[in-house]
């Protein structure tokens, strides 16, 4: 059971640390999206014809938008690293639990085999007795 315990914590952490990777692969292509944005912005500002008020409020508002996507995608790497974080740990307390559990599994079967020895000395040393109280009769 604990064995089971930890082989799925190491899932879970396998799983959420490839879900970071593709939130931070995301919030890469979220910032050359606010880059590129930003470059088109001040291209058009520099440009030698006016432009109007309606295109640039529709500029602005599609950077506001990239920059939001942008920082959404900051905050889920956040929440991401924070999981790893914490899966990770959650990895720790599941091994030890296992390497305790084996420990004692041991020791159990150390006691039992001294305890099955003890017996089968015990046993030994009866029939040896029976036996030899047998012959001298």
């Amino acid at each position: 059971m604990r064995e089971r315990k930890e082989k799925l914590a190491q899932q879970e952490l396998a799983r959420s640390m490839s879900r970071l990777g593709d939130t931070r692969a995301e919030l890469r292509t979220a910032e050359e999206s606010v880059r590129r944005a930003q470059a088109e912005q001040r291209t058009a500002s520099a440009a030698a014809e006016p432009v109007g008020a309606a295109e640039l409020q529709a500029r602005q508002a599609f950077l506001e938008r990239v920059e939001e996507n942008r920082s959404r995608r900051a905050q889920d790497v956040r929440r991401g690293e924070a999981e790893v974080v914490d899966l990770g740990a959650k990895l720790v307390v599941a091994a030890s639990e296992h390497e305790m559990l084996n420990r004692l599994r041991e020791r159990r079967r150390g006691e039992h085999d001294r305890e099955v020895a003890r017996t089968e000395g015990k046993l030994m040393d009866e029939i040896a007795a029976t036996r030899s109280g047998r012959s001298v009769a």
